[in-house]
Order: C-alpha cells, then structure tokens, then sequence
C-alpha cells in the first residue's frame, strides 16, 4: 500500500506543437513538525508517460523513500520536506515549462529529476536562468557537466563517457575490432556513440556504421538489416527504455545474436525485466546493483524499497532519485541556509554517507565540475535468469580510475560575481 497521501491535478501544458496533459503529484512531509512549520519544496521534473516512463517511475519511487527517510530525521533545517513532482514526457520545451512553474508558482527551494539527456541539458539552461539548484539524476550526456556544465548544476547519474569507458576495454578485447552501432537520435545517443568510437579509434578498431533512431521507434527492422549487411564483430545498441526493449526483441527475431555479439553501454533492471527471455543477452554496463552482499546498508535499503514498490527491488534509477534527495538536504543542513550559493558550495566536494551510498569507493561531487564520481558495474545479461536474478556484475570499476577530468570534458565553471 502507498504510504503517501496523492495529490493529483490535471493540467494541459503546450509542449512543442502539440497540447500535452500531464500531472502534479505532491509527495507531502511526513514526522514530527510544528504545523506553523513553512515545508522546504524539492521540485521534480522526470517522465511519468512516454518512452522512459518506467524509469521515471522508478526515480521518483527512490526519491519518495529518500523523503520519508530526510523527514523522519528532522527535515531540512528542521523543517518538513516536500517533494512536487511533474511529468516531463521527456520532452525538453515541457520539462523547462514544468520547472518554471515549479519555481515561480510553487516557490520550490530546490529542482531535480530527468531521464532524458535533452531534458537535462534544457534544464540545466533554465536552472541557471532562474537562480536555482538543479541535480540532474538521470541524464548523461557529457555536456551537462562538461562543455555546458553550469554553477547551479550538479549530476547524480555517470557521464556518457564512464558508461563506455567502464565495458569498453572488455568489449573490444573480447569481441573484436569492428563495431555497428544503433543510435538513438539525440543527446544521449549521440554522446555515447561519439565516445564509444573515440576509444574504438584509439585502440585501432572501425566503425562500420551508425544508425540514428528516432526517441520511440517501433520498428527497428530496417536498422538492423543494415546493421546485418556490415557485418560487424559487435553490434552496439544505444538506446534505452521502450526502444531498447523493441530494438532487442527485433534483434533476435532477426537472429542477429547467431553472427555477432549484441552489446552496449547502459542497461537497466526495468529494461531487462521488459523483455522475454531469448532477447535477454549482451555485455552491458549497471550503474548500480541491488545485490552487493557485502556492502553495509544495501540489503537494509532492498527489503525497505520492496515494501514501498510492490516487492520490485530497487534498481539504478530507484538509487539515482534516492541519492539525490538525500544530497540535496544533507547540502542544504550542511549549509544551514537555503539560498541557492549557498547549498551549491556545500554540495561541493560533498561525499555521500555509506547509507546512501550503497556502493563501494565513497561516491562524491567533485568541485570542479559537479559531477558525482561514483562506480561502473559492468557484466552480462543472465539469459536464463529470473527476475530480479538477471545480470551478473563482473567487475566494479571505481569513477575516479576512468571519468575524464573537468578539463579534459572541456568544463569552465564560472559563478556569478
């Protein structure tokens, strides 16, 4: 059963070309408060329908146990903490829409959310423009930290180039030197490839060629007939949520996995758990595992999150929303102000405490350019595996041995005077 209180209201919002009606959820405070007691707002803007709703789901779902967890603790500041949340559709122009009216209407203290990359790089603009904090948990591409990266940003999730640097080497060693990659067509997509390819062309490999998708294809068919006629050691699949579920199930429809192997960067559990099981193979790369048995707290934060979603364990996204909420208060207690300068200089070096962590090698923003120096946990698809028994972790490869530095990523941070 839900522990929260829903609060539901509809609203039409012009997103682009086209009318888009999407929800406000409010997450209320929970504990011991003093009703006089002005809430602090956490703003959220992620997916809740479209292409990455799954995703989206699960963030939010992390960030709602964080809440639960910030309150029963005391709040921000001592003040209860809510949780505004506002569906994206990972469509960028809704999502700067959604956070506007986050800060100008609902006077939130703080933003947060996005699976999209494009959403990220929008927000990460707009954040700056309205003097906000912005924690990007979900959007990777290199930018937002690196050649974009802004004072009022931080990011949770890795950057593209940890996601490929953290398989790439076993990839290529194991596999061979030509690769075919399926892109989808946009920041994301375009990051990832980019950089697969720069370390492909350093280690002496080729790109065969690149297939650029649409965000919610359905039919991949006529990818992967190219992708067949190259006839590459690798096929590289780049996309993700509902479109890497359909890209896969086509894939082995095709018997592609009979010619070459099927790899790529980023998998998630809610992706695995889409597909059927012949469409479950490949090396990917995790962001963060649910069984880590010998990391203290994990299993206590798996049996807390099973009974807030239903018995779903949590996956990277559930890890992303719930690391982020929780370094958001523990910023805003360390700065002992709200004020946005101020909570973005204590977020600064800011290392996550081992129970929100659940990951080895203590996880921290770096100063320079906002991003959180985390793990990789690349591995396999269990093909024969049942939920949530579905990938083997191979290896864990710490950030700091393979993130670039901020001016390698090409970051010039610079803050107002």
């Amino acid at each position: 059963m839900d522990i929260f209180t829903r609060n539901f209201r509809r609203r039409s919002v012009l997103g682009g070309a086209a009318a888009v009606a999407a929800g406000s959820l409010i997450y209320p405070a929970r504990g011991t408060f003093a009703a006089s007691e002005t809430p602090v707002k956490i703003g959220m803007v992620d997916p809740q329908t479209g292409t990455y709703a799954a995703l989206g789901a699960s963030e939010i779902t992390g960030a709602r146990l964080a809440l639960d967890q910030v309150n029963k603790a005391g709040g921000i500041l001592g003040r209860p903490v809510e949780l505004l949340v506002e569906d994206s559709a990972a469509d960028p122009g809704l999502a700067v829409t959604k956070a506007r009216k986050l800060v100008n209407s609902d006077k939130v203290n703080f933003l947060m959310g996005s699976v999209s990359s494009a959403v990220s790089l929008s927000l990460n603009q707009a954040a700056e423009e309205l003097k906000t904090l912005y924690l990007d948990t979900g959007g990777h591409t290199d930018q937002v930290t690196g050649t974009q990266c802004r004072w009022t940003t931080f990011r949770t999730c890795s950057t593209t180039w940890m996601l490929t640097a953290g398989n790439f080497r076993t990839l290529f060693d194991k596999f061979g030197k030509s690769w075919y990659f399926i892109t989808p067509d946009y920041a994301y997509g375009h990051s990832l490839q980019k950089d697969y390819a720069s370390q492909l062309a350093k280690a002496g490999g080729k790109v065969l060629g690149n297939a650029l998708t649409p965000l919610g294809t359905t039919d991949f068919s006529s990818y992967l007939i190219r992708a067949r006629a190259a006839k590459p050691d690798v096929l590289v699949n780049l996309t993700a949520g509902n479109d890497l579920v359909n890209s896969m199930k086509q894939a082995t429809q095709f018997g592609l996995e009979k010619d070459m192997t099927i790899a790529g960067a980023l998998i998630e559990l809610e992706d695995l758990a889409a597909l059927p099981k012949e469409a479950r193979l490949g090396w990917w790369v995790m962001e963060w595992w649910w069984d880590q048995p010998n990391q203290p707290h994990v299993a206590d934060f798996v049996a807390t999150y099973k009974t807030m979603a239903g018995g779903k364990v949590p996956s990277g996204r559930s890890w992303f929303g719930f690391a982020s909420l929780h370094a958001l208060a523990l910023a805003a207690n360390k700065a002992k102000a709200l004020d946005t300068m101020s909570v973005v200089k204590a977020m600064e070096g800011l290392a996550l405490p081992p129970e929100v962590a659940l990951q080895p090698n203590n996880p921290f923003y770096r100063a320079a350019d906002h991003q959180l120096i985390a793990n990789e946990f690349p591995g396999y698809v269990l093909s024969n595996g049942t939920y949530p028994d579905l990938f083997h972790v191979a290896n864990i490869v710490p950030g700091s041995t393979i993130a670039l530095s901020p001016a390698e990523d090409g970051c010039k941070m610079t803050y107002p005077t």
